[in-house]
C-alpha cells in the first residue's frame, strides 16, 4: 500500500518491449531497494526484479500496459517512485494500492503564480467518479479533486509538488494514470449491490 507522497523521481535507462514492458530505472532510491519489493512507478505498482547499483529493473505486463501510461514511456523520461508505506510511518496522503483504474488526458494547465491549475478528463463509462475535495491519484501523486464532473476534475499543484514530481514535465495532451479513491470505490460497489 501506498499513500501518494513521492519520494523521488527515477529516469528510464533501459527499455525492453515485447508483450510485456522491461524498464531499468536509475534513482537515488536504487541502492536502497531489494529484489520482490513493491514499489509505485507513476503510481503503478510494479515488483523490483533485480537491483544493479542504482538501477532496479522492473516489468510491466500487457494488462498493465493497456490500463496505464507505462507503454508510452521511453528512455529519458522520468517517472515518480514511492516505496510502500511503511507500518510505523505517518499517512500523508490517502489510500492509494498502485492499482490503476484507467487514464486520462491533460487537457489543460493553467500557470496561478505561484500555484498550477490542471484540468484532466477522462472516460466516464469506466464508472469511476470523483467527489468534489475528494482523492484522487495522479500519476502516483494524492491530490485533492475539485470541479468534479463525470469524466473530468481539476487539481492544483503547489510548487513543492511541482518541482518534486512529474508534474513540471505534463503538457496538455499527455496522457495520466488515474486511481480513483478506493473508499469511493467500494461505496459504489455496494451501492449497486443487489440482493
Amino acid at each position: 500500500m501506498f499513500t501518494g507522497i513521492v519520494e523521488t523521481m527515477g529516469r528510464v535507462v533501459g527499455l525492453k518491449k515485447d508483450t510485456n514492458a522491461y524498464f531499468q530505472i536509475e534513482s537515488i532510491i536504487g541502492r536502497e531497494l531489494k529484489v520482490d519489493q513493491s514499489v509505485s512507478h507513476n503510481g503503478v505498482c510494479l515488483t523490483v526484479v533485480k537491483v544493479m547499483g542504482k538501477i532496479h529493473h522492473a516489468v510491466a505486463i500487457s494488462e498493465t500496459l493497456l490500463k496505464s501510461n507505462m507503454g508510452s514511456l521511453r528512455i529519458g523520461d522520468r517517472l515518480n517512485l514511492e516505496r510502500c508505506m511503511l507500518s510505523n510511518g505517518r499517512f500523508d496522503g490517502h489510500i492509494v494500492q498502485g492499482h490503476v483504474d484507467q487514464t486520462g488526458i491533460v487537457k489543460s494547465i493553467r500557470d496561478q503564480q505561484g500555484s498550477w491549475l490542471i484540468d484532466i478528463t477522462y472516460d466516464p463509462a469506466g464508472g469511476n467518479v470523483t467527489v468534489e475535495k475528494g482523492s484522487i491519484a495522479v500519476n502516483g501523486v494524492s491530490l485533492t479533486c475539485f470541479n468534479s464532473l463525470p469524466g473530468a476534475f481539476t487539481v492544483a499543484i503547489i510548487p513543492f509538488t511541482y518541482e518534486q514530481t512529474t508534474f513540471n514535465d505534463l503538457k496538455e495532451g499527455d496522457t495520466v494514470n488515474l486511481e480513483f479513491d478506493i473508499i469511493g470505490k467500494y461505496v459504489k460497489a455496494i451501492m449497486n449491490y443487489k440482493l
